[in-house]
């Protein structure tokens, strides 16, 4: 391997396990970091110029942008997953071809989804339940973050090329570009343009597509390191790596799917309650991204190390991997659980002054966050070990009882049948998860992880 070869490609098998980890993830955190701020800037800027309405409106429109995404997810991740994994058994022959095959099949799969969200977008944010009060507003939000369908796919595809090969450093970059940017667009499109959520949702697409053809640049210029010319005739499926990528994929996106319709379909009986409870709910949900980013830089960093190490066959590693993935995690969470006991009214606050938004909060909410923050610390170690080992059985057995047997049946339990109303609901959500962990750590003990077959042509 040449010197320039190392810019890109990155051994994750040797060296401290938890300095290896933290060293890998932290460019992965400040990216989680970046995005989230890109995320909540849009909620701040919409919720203190726009009110309540604009607030609930960005809301569901994040709703529907997770049907759109979760295709992108876990085919990104699964290819993550491989690549990482060719690299530790030394197959660069390979990575070439997963490029092509992430590119033809993720971007030809964002033009079709673009199309048929822009004809049944209407029909979709009617299944949501949105309030007539928002429906333009929601509207106008959704059909804009839509158009920017092929700039979400490509961005995904391009830094999960990157991490797979080790290097999670140039998606920090780009990320920083896009947030930046989105900053100052949102503060112009809905301040003086008066642009409302419109406003904000077109930031977010212009930064998208900055961010995406600042990687698409720098995975040309090494075109040589991973084996992809860019040429048009090179843009085509492999079947060398189509199978694993498929066998892995698919529960990949059937969890992430499962996942998303099941909090879809919770939050259509949450978005029943209205404009308020709506609100309550997004910003919950954005005060739990707010510790994702660190869960998701581990569970990243985590699955890419596993990954490597049981390609490499050291196996010994992978349960250091785990627990100290495990232990990091939890300082985030421990954190926000003490701010939400002691001062809710200012954490929440942040996003909205509405005296009856921050009502509910004290009264219903801060028991169901303290369940969601467990959840938040115990799914990354687990998703790192399962998506890591490549066990495509595992994600789906997690997709059907995360998504579907509790999210779904423990929100209709609480929220319907024992009829607690919307803190059923709320609390079905943040029960589910913690199943992940369940699954994750019974299969830590059972040794299992270990039966890896090399990849071969």
């Amino acid at each position: 391997m040449t010197a320039r070869n190392k810019e890109l490609i990155r051994d994750l098998t040797t060296g401290s396990v938890p300095g290896t980890l933290l060293r890998f993830a932290m460019p992965l955190f400040l990216s989680g970091l970046l995005q989230m701020v890109y995320n909540m800037v849009d909620m701040i800027v919409v919720g203190q110029m726009v009110g309540t309405s604009g607030l609930s409106a960005v809301s569901i429109g994040g709703e529907m942008m997770m049907l759109i995404t979760f295709i992108a997810m876990g085919f990104s991740n699964a290819g993550q997953i491989l690549i990482s994994r060719y690299v530790g058994e030394k197959r660069h022959d390979l990575i070439g071809e997963m490029v092509s095959t992430l590119f033809t099949l993720l971007m030809s799969a964002a033009v079709i989804i673009m199309i048929v969200f822009l004809l049944t977008y209407q029909d979709i944010m009617a299944w949501l339940n949105t309030p007539d009060t928002i429906w333009e507003y929601t509207r106008q939000y959704s059909i804009t973050c839509i158009l920017g369908t092929v700039f979400i796919y490509g961005y995904n595809l391009v830094s999960a090329i990157l991490r797979g090969m080790g290097d999670s450093k140039h998606p920090f970059m780009f990320i920083a570009i896009a947030s930046v940017l989105n900053l100052i667009l949102d503060l112009l499109f809905v301040g003086p343009m008066g642009m409302g959520p419109q406003g904000a949702a077109l930031a977010t697409v212009i930064g998208q597509a900055v961010s995406f053809l600042f990687a698409l640049t720098l995975l040309y210029r090494h075109r040589e390191q991973i084996h992809f010319d860019f040429k048009p005739s090179h843009f085509r499926i492999s079947r060398n790596v189509i199978r694993p990528l498929l066998s892995l994929g698919i529960p990949m996106v059937i969890q992430s799917a499962a996942i998303t319709f099941s909090m879809l379909f919770v939050n259509s009986y949450i978005n029943r309650y209205g404009e308020v409870h709506i609100a309550v709910t997004g910003i919950a949900r954005k005060l739990e991204n707010m510790i994702s980013i660190v869960a998701q830089a581990i569970s990243a960093a985590g699955g890419a190390m596993i990954s490597q190490a049981l390609g490499a066959r050291k196996t010994e590693r992978v349960p250091k991997i785990v627990f100290h993935a495990l232990w990091i995690v939890a300082i985030p969470s421990a954190i926000f659980a003490v701010i939400t006991l002691l001062k809710p009214e200012w954490l929440f606050g942040i996003f909205s002054q509405d005296p009856a938004v921050l009502q509910v909060v004290l009264e219903l909410y801060i028991p169901v966050a303290m369940i969601q923050y467990l959840g938040c610390t115990l799914r990354p170690p687990s998703f790192a070990l399962i998506n890591g080992s490549g066990n495509s059985k595992l994600n789906l057995a997690v997709a059907l009882l995360d998504g579907v047997a509790c999210r779904i049946g423990l929100s209709i339990l609480l929220g319907v049948t024992f009829n607690w109303g919307i803190t059923g609901f709320w609390y079905g959500n943040a029960i589910s998860g913690c199943v992940p962990f369940l699954v994750g750590f019974t299969f830590l003990l059972s040794g299992r992880w270990k039966n890896v077959r090399k990849s071969s042509r």
